[in-house]
């Protein structure tokens, strides 16, 4: 399931998993069903790709609390939440949080098709700027303690003369640190470079 773009119904009323199994089918999408959270959670994986139809009411662990432990666990996949009895507090956290809509039931099949279009169109985009940014991660990786410094001072401004200085290490030293962090961040500029550098994981 892991390399495949699916469709994923979380929801405890077999009915509605059925139905709308039906209706995605008939568009001719994959579709994976679900009667818990903790069943979905427990074949999704950082790999998994696709959207989540996802009820608000459920045993045991409810759609919010799905959605938020989605996100502690880093995995990127856009909701698009059903409820029949959803109220307004409850909508404007899970949009607040990142869904796609919040739709009642029974809920319109044009009106929801058109959900799961966008939110694939999203979890598309939200799986390059992963990959963009688990690439970027990499390249920070390889910067030795020194580099990162140095990095960080130019950044703020410094110049190799001023940072040679406050780092009490020669000027060609600081030159070489510039030119191993251009090098291996892959930057070509310093503009680029800043751009790398806002996605440092905190150190």
């Amino acid at each position: 399931m892991s390399d495949i773009t699916n469709i994923f119904i979380v929801d405890d009323d077999a009915a509605v998993r059925d139905s709308l199994t039906m209706l995605l089918e008939a568009a001719d999408y994959a579709v994976a069903t679900f009667s818990g959270a903790d069943e979905f959670l427990d074949v999704c994986t950082p790999e998994t790709q696709g959207c989540i139809i996802l009820d608000v009411n459920m045993p045991n662990m409810d759609g919010p609390t799905l959605q938020e432990e989605l996100t502690r666990r880093g995995l990127r996949l856009p909701i698009i939440f059903l409820s029949g009895q959803g109220t307004i507090p409850v909508t404007v956290r899970t949009i607040k949080a990142g869904a796609v809509d919040f739709l009642t039931k029974p809920v319109d099949g044009s009106v929801l098709l058109a959900r799961v279009r966008e939110a694939l169109e999203r979890g598309s985009l939200l799986q390059q700027q992963a990959k963009v940014t688990q690439s970027i991660a990499a390249r920070l990786a390889m910067l030795s303690e020194r580099e990162r410094e140095v990095m960080m001072l130019v950044l703020a401004g410094h110049t190799s003369k001023e940072i040679a200085q406050r780092m009490e290490i020669s000027y060609r030293t600081v030159e070489k640190h510039r030119a191993h962090v251009m090098h291996k961040t892959g930057a070509s500029n310093m503009l680029e470079l800043a751009r790398i550098a806002t996605l440092q994981a905190p150190q």
